[in-house]
């Protein structure tokens, strides 16, 4: 693979109609059993919230499948993110990854994440490697 020109786009439907039981699944698999994540009574009576909402972290592994997606497996080499919105269940999650710079073999890409209603969720960056450059 050659690396993408600066402004190469690639774009990523995360997740349609993120479920209740997807979040209920992260929890299990990542040990994060805060219950605003996966308690309806608990988010709404004690912590005030509308419902349940996503784990951060949980967007943030999505979003790095953009990247695996579009340069490879084993290609990443550094992430950033910030979360800007919360993720609610019935969300549909889309990525889009931008190269930014392309120096030597590091391909650098900012990311953003939007919902169906085009509200930007999370934000970042990632550097990674074309896999002719990856010795595994």
């Amino acid at each position: 693979m050659t690396a993408p020109e600066i402004g190469a786009t690639f774009e990523l439907v995360l997740v349609e109609n993120l479920t209740r039981t997807q979040l209920v699944q992260y929890a299990g698999a990542s040990g994060d059993f805060n219950p605003v994540h996966s308690d309806e009574v608990y988010a709404t009576d004690v912590a005030g919230d509308p419902t349940i909402f996503a784990p951060g972290l949980l967007t943030m592994g999505m979003t790095a499948r953009l990247i695996t997606d579009w340069f490879g497996d084993g290609c990443l080499r550094r992430y950033s993110f910030r979360f800007r919105d919360r993720v609610w269940p019935g969300d549909t999650l889309t990525a889009t990854g931008t190269v930014t710079d392309v120096s030597g073999d590091e391909i650098s890409v900012e990311l953003r994440v939007i919902n169906q209603s085009g509200t930007v969720v999370a934000t970042g960056s990632a550097m990674a490697l074309p896999p002719s450059a990856i010795n595994l």
